[in-house]
């Protein structure tokens, strides 16, 4: 064991002397002050010339650690801010100039006559185009009038009935609804509705003898309640509109004359608030008697709000 022990400081300082000679202590790399001042100018110099020798390393107690980097002296600490101090000026007057240069870009150059009169004629063509356009729409032939409704005939007949055996004056208005099927639709006034919804249930040639839906509407500037009548023989159909005053809705009930107006009359007039003069029992059906106002009705703001 004394021989082992011996041998061991022998091997160690043969190690020390070997990496004394290659610059190198254990994976470390040891510099001297020449070594360092290499560095700094290039990395190929810092390493020693092949075959020659670097100086030993003067570390502490000889412990293979790397020489801390010198310190910098008080000019060479002046000498790096002027230069950073120099490399941020000239970042900021580059980027000055560049914005300089997009907001006070050179003034476009002006155009040569040559490139004046090529311009002018474009201009002048593409006019020419649009005008010749025009022309040839005016000079189109006119679209072909629209073919008649093929429930025209039937619309026409039941206005000649109406002011036949009703009042001359009795339709406001008579049109074909091309959207529901082209569905007459008329237009009666309300003073002369019982009498026309008599003579449209009776007539021999109409005898539109069902009456398929009420239904009030409110227009904002008057009170509109829509009747879809049927004759069950012919399946012919008509729309029939009754207007009325807002403020104080009122058309005759048609409930004696076609008993299926009797729930929807009385719908109309709880939402709605629509009177039917001659109703058999007008009352609400969905709300309760307590109820304020008519939920229906455009201009309706409830008593509370959460309901």
């Amino acid at each position: 064991m004394t021989s082992d022990m011996k041998k061991l400081p022998e091997e160690t300082e043969e190690k020390v002397r070997t990496a004394g000679s290659e610059g190198t202590v254990g994976t470390e790399p040891v510099s001297s002050e020449s070594d360092t001042a290499d560095q700094v100018t290039s990395q190929a110099d810092a390493k020693p010339a092949s075959g020659a020798a670097a100086e030993p390393a003067k570390s502490a107690e000889g412990e293979g650690q790397a020489a801390p980097r010198p310190k910098l002296t008080e000019e060479e600490r002046e000498a790096r801010r002027k230069a950073a101090a120099e490399a941020r000026a000239a970042r900021e007057a580059a980027k000055a100039a560049g914005e300089g240069g997009a907001e006070g870009a050179a003034p476009r150059a002006k155009l040569s006559d040559e490139e004046r009169e090529a311009k002018r004629s474009a201009a002048e063509a593409r006019a020419a185009r649009a005008a010749g356009n025009a022309a040839k729409a005016d000079e189109a032939e006119p679209a072909a009038p629209k073919p008649p409704s093929p429930n025209q005939p039937k619309l026409d007949r039941m206005v000649e009935l109406l002011k036949q055996h009703v009042a001359e004056d009795a339709v406001e208005e008579a049109y074909i609804n091309e959207l529901d099927r082209h569905l007459p639709v008329i237009v009666v006034k309300a003073e002369h509705w019982p009498t026309a919804a008599k003579m449209l249930k009776e007539h021999a040639e109409l005898k539109l003898n069902y009456l398929r839906n009420l239904s009030g509407v409110d227009q904002e500037t008057h009170m509109e309640v829509v009747y879809h009548l049927v004759c069950l023989d012919t399946r012919r159909e008509v729309c029939i509109k009754v207007k009325t005053d807002r403020d104080q809705p009122s058309i005759p009930s048609v409930t004696p004359i076609w008993p299926t107006a009797d729930w929807p009359e009385r719908e109309a007039y709880d939402l709605l608030g629509i009177d039917f003069p001659g109703h058999p029992n007008l009352q609400r059906i969905l709300l309760t008697d307590d109820w304020v106002g008519h939920p229906l009705r455009k201009d309706y703001e409830p008593i509370d709000p959460e309901v």
